[in-house]
This record gives structure tokens, C-alpha cells and sequence, in this order.
């Protein structure tokens, strides 16, 4: 299944917000991006037809299990690249604005060799990257 890189970002961050708040509005997800609220809205739309996700109207949204899966294996790309890139010295910020661009194009096999690394370099542990 393809999906395009600006679903998996908008996936992730429903993820985060579910995370961090325990729900995902509209509103958050544009905060969070940096996008308009029509932005979203067309987004929300194309995911909800695509059945990653589900709102009911003017409901919270709510990812859809293949839209969760999406999420979940994004975002613990980005958990991993983070890691990786700031024990390489890289500045957190820094490190979380260039794990979201690389978390989405980097091959399986450097995916892993990374995942490898950070789990014997550090206190953080990546599981099931080989399952990916």
C-alpha cells in the first residue's frame, strides 16, 4: 500500500494528539502542523474515504486500524531517528525537524542498521523494526 508523504505526516500527528490529549480535533492538527484549517479539512476528507481514519460530523476523529498502524510505524521512525541524531550530537530541535523528513524516505535496511545502533548506544530501546 503506497500513501503519500503528507498522509503519514497528518496520520502521525493524530497519533501525537491522541497521545498527548487522549483525542484529535481539527484544530490541533493544523496547530500542530502549520497548516490551515481547510488544509486539514481536505486532508481529513481524503483519509476518512481512504478508511484510515473515522469522524462522525463535527465529532472527534478517530484512526482507523490501518491508519493507526501507518501512524504508529512513523512515528516510531521518527522516536528512533531522533534518538540517533542527537547521539550524534545533533540539538534536539534540530534533530526532531530532520527525523520527520528522513523518517519518510529511508530504506528498510539503513532503518534498521540505525535501530540497531541506538539500541546499543543508548537507554532507549527499539523494538519490531525488523517486522516493519
Amino acid at each position: 500500500m503506497t500513501i503519500q508523504q503528507s498522509a503519514e505526516d497528518y496520520l502521525e500527528t493524530m497519533l501525537m494528539l491522541e497521545e498527548k490529549y487522549g483525542y484529535i480535533r481539527s484544530i490541533d492538527i493544523a496547530k500542530h502542523l502549520g497548516v490551515t484549517k481547510p488544509s486539514v479539512s481536505y486532508a481529513v476528507k481524503r483519509l476518512k474515504e481512504s478508511g484510515y481514519i473515522s469522524m462522525e460530523s463535527n465529532g472527534p476523529i478517530t484512526l482507523a486500524p490501518p491508519g493507526r498502524k501507518i501512524a504508529q510505524r512513523i512515528y516510531e521512525r521518527h522516536k528512533a531517528l531522533t534518538t540517533f541524531l542527537e547521539l550524534l550530537g545533533v540539538d534536539t530541535e534540530t534533530a526532531e525537524e530532520d527525523a520527520c523528513k528522513i523518517e519518510h524516505v529511508i530504506s528498510h535496511d539503513t532503518y534498521v542498521a540505525i535501530c540497531k545502533y541506538v539500541n546499543a548506544n543508548s537507554d532507549v530501546k527499539i523494538k519490531g523494526y525488523e517486522d516493519e
